[in-house]
């Protein structure tokens, strides 16, 4: 025990060594790109309060001059860049991405993908995956790169059953996923760390168990920057993903069984003596997470899914001589904001610069009112007053005091501001349609034409959060039957976001197995969610509630031009409908619509009922019809037997008068008599016993007299 604990620390040094060599190259790799983003993402929350959006230098000389700011500049800040990003995230919001489970292998069930849809919903729902999402959008957009992740946690309090969750990585600087990675949602990355930072108070009452600060404080001189990891208020603790890789040996054996060569599987087929006709190396892997300090290890544990469970979500993407360089929507705009906010500040500095207008008139014309005139442009007097005395030369009165031309704001100042705003929808790739402005078009499919023009240059950001969130479905369907692996009764959520329970049992052998009734009818189906193979693809559009609208919107224009369709489809008008009491009045109507327009899921249960009943009442009349054709078919039988037996008693008597007659033969003929007599008797009972002894003939006692007295006579003679 204690050799295996010598080489358990080992291991763990030689992953902690590891992690902080990977940790390092992480942080050179992404250095310039992440200087970059940051900027990027201050820049867009620029504000008048914080001045962001003005370079430094810029401030230095603009502002206060020894304190005094009787000489500053305005530094005006009209931020329009958060509209911009607003216009590619809210239509996110609207058109979400959802991914759908597909079978791909024979043995795959569609009833089972669909259940993996409702608990891929189920599973969003409890997680607030809609928070997840928009946080790493948001980022992706902002500054190029975003993240979420995937946990797995228990039901609750008292249960050993886990539940998958999604959940959000709000900075994503705190990420730093294999620089090496090809796939933009990081499938192929080997390793991932994410860093947070706890108090020295928390960290200690979260892990009393740990080392103490002062030990890896001491350790960290020379150890690879370990000091690093601890600063005057803080402890930076990481979560660090890796895989691990191992070669093993596949084995396919002439069943078609294919199974690694130290399974279980494997083992049991070779002590039936079957042996592989195919081997072939493969390399395994599996996923590996540690929490540590940068130290020692904390926590650690095997991750149940085959990708590491932490989703990138990438605006524009660059790799320039080897180094890779992220960006989102701010990035090019940032001039033309500045040029905007310069020009803006500008027009505001002329105009306040710039003279009032003042009064002009004749020499005279103020004597005795000099003070009112003087302050006319501070003060606001009702009225103003001339000297009337003033005249001509000819004795006229002179014409009254007028203003002169108020200043007007240069032209080239208002050119160059139009131009920075037209840079800033130029840079991002949105223009008046996709802002709401009006333009040339009349139509509305004129409109949408131009509108969609406008989303096809920000179109890659959303196609980029789809296929992270096909990636993040992706995982959960591999985790589910793997967390599921208890025969428990699971919450799915339909497309409509009613919910329903279905029961899970992972020990089954078939996906799906039916349970029903003495009449026919599915009491439950379990499901094995284990088996078969699965995809996800993914699809974009608006929400249920956003079809919902869209479709009553549809069928009243349908139903005000055609009413006879009330009397088809009239429930489902009225279920699309959101005021309290719809759904009861839906089910109302439908009972008034003809059961055969009304298919087998839309019927009410009463109906489905009524149906199944019929159905068996029908069987049972056609067994009745059998019954009652058999039963006649064996009158006429009968019918016929009792006819060839009449027939029969009238040949006996037939042949009795004839042996009455030859009773005077001689008595050297009768042993011939009796011979040709026994002879017909034979043949007669030889035809009888071919045909049904049900019920045979019987003879009266007279009759049987008859016969037998003439054959007796003419024995004796």
């Amino acid at each position: 025990m204690a050799e295996y604990d010598e080489q358990s620390e080992d291991k763990d040094k030689d992953t902690l060594s590891i992690m902080r060599k990977r940790l390092q190259s992480a942080i050179a790799a992404y250095s310039d790109s992440r200087e970059d983003e940051l900027d990027d993402l201050k820049f867009k929350a620029g504000s008048p309060d914080n001045n962001w959006q003005w370079p430094a230098d810029v401030l230095a000389t603009r502002g206060s001059v020894q304190g005094q700011t009787i000489n500053a500049r305005p530094c005006l800040t009209i931020n329009k860049l958060p509209q911009h990003v607003l216009q590619v995230t809210n239509d996110q919001r609207q058109n979400r991405p959802a991914g759908k489970v597909i079978p791909v292998d024979d043995k795959a069930d569609i009833e089972v993908a669909k259940i993996f849809d409702g608990i891929v919903r189920h599973i969003e729902y409890i997680s607030d995956a809609d928070v997840a999402y928009d946080t790493a959008c948001d980022n992706q957009v902002t500054y190029g790169e975003g993240y979420f992740r995937i946990l797995t946690d228990y039901v609750d309090e008292k249960s050993f059953d886990q539940d998958i969750r999604i959940a959000r990585i709000r900075n994503s600087f705190s990420v730093y996923m294999d620089p090496l990675m090809q796939d933009p949602c990081g499938a192929d990355a080997e390793w991932c760390i994410i860093e947070t930072e706890l108090s020295k108070e928390e960290y200690e009452n979260t892990y009393p168990d740990a080392s103490p600060i002062s030990t890896i404080q001491a350790q960290g001189v020379g150890d690879e920057s370990l000091a690093a990891w601890i600063n005057a208020e803080t402890v930076r603790i990481a979560e660090y993903f890796y895989v691990e890789h191992e070669s093993k040996t596949l084995n396919s054996y002439p069943d078609g069984t294919v199974a690694l060569s130290d399974s279980p599987e494997a083992n049991q087929l070779k002590q039936y003596g079957l042996k592989p006709n195919k081997t072939r190396k493969v390399d395994v892997k599996k996923i590996c997470w540690v929490k540590t300090n940068g130290y020692e290890i904390l926590e650690k544990s095997d991750w149940a899914g085959k990708w590491i469970p932490v989703i990138r979500v990438v605006g524009n993407e660059f790799e320039v001589e080897g180094r890779l360089y992220l960006s989102g929507l701010v990035r090019n705009a940032k001039d033309a904001q500045r040029m905007y906010n310069y020009w803006v500040s500008q027009e505001a500095e002329m105009l306040a610069l710039a003279p009032k207008a003042p009064f002009v008139g004749y020499s005279g014309q103020f004597e005795g009112y000099e003070q009112q005139w003087k302050r006319a442009n501070v003060d606001n007097y009702p009225y103003l007053e001339v000297n009337a005395d003033a005249t001509d030369g000819m004795g006229s009165p002179l014409p009254l005091p007028q203003r002169a031309m108020p200043p007007q704001a240069s032209s080239g100042v208002l050119q160059a501001k139009a131009g920075a705003a037209d840079d800033i929808k130029s840079a991002t790739g949105q223009y008046d349609a996709s802002l709401g402005m009006a333009g040339n078009e009349k139509s509305g499919k004129a409109i949408l034409a131009r509108e969609r023009q406008s989303d096809i240059g920000t179109y890659h950001y959303v196609d980029n959060l789809a296929r992270a969130v096909r990636h993040c479905t992706r995982q959960i369907v591999d985790l589910i039957p793997k967390i599921y692996d208890t025969q428990r009764v699971a919450r799915i959520i339909g497309m409509d976001g009613e919910t329903e329970q279905v029961e899970v049992n992972p020990n089954q052998d078939q996906p799906v197995n039916t349970i029903k009734d003495e009449n026919g009818a599915v009491i439950k189906k379990i499901y094995n969610l284990g088996i078969g193979t699965y995809d996800v693809c993914v699809t974009t559009g608006p929400s249920y509630m956003t079809k919902r609208q869209e479709s009553l919107e549809a069928m009243a224009q349908l139903l005000q031009g055609n009413p006879q369709l009330w009397a088809v489809a009239g429930d489902l008008f009225i279920k699309n409908m959101d005021w309290p009491g719809a759904d009861e009045m839906a089910e109302r109507f439908r009972k008034t619509i003809d059961p055969k327009l009304l298919s087998d899921d839309d019927a009410a249960p009463e109906v489905v009922a009524l149906k199944q009943q019929l159905e068996q009442m029908s069987q049972e009349l056609d067994q009745t019809h059998e019954m009652l054709k058999q039963a006649d078919q064996s009158i006429e039988a009968k019918e016929m037997q009792n006819k060839h037996y009449e027939t029969d008693i009238k040949a006996y008597q037939a042949e009795t008068q004839r042996l009455s007659m030859l009773a005077s033969f001689q008595a050297d003929q009768a042993p011939n008599i009796k011979q040709e007599v026994l002879a017909a008797m034979q043949e007669l009972l030889a035809g009888k016993s071919t045909m049904e002894q049900e019920e045979p003939v019987q003879l009266e006692q007279g009759e049987q007299e008859q016969i037998q007295q003439p054959i007796n006579q003419g024995a004796i003679q």
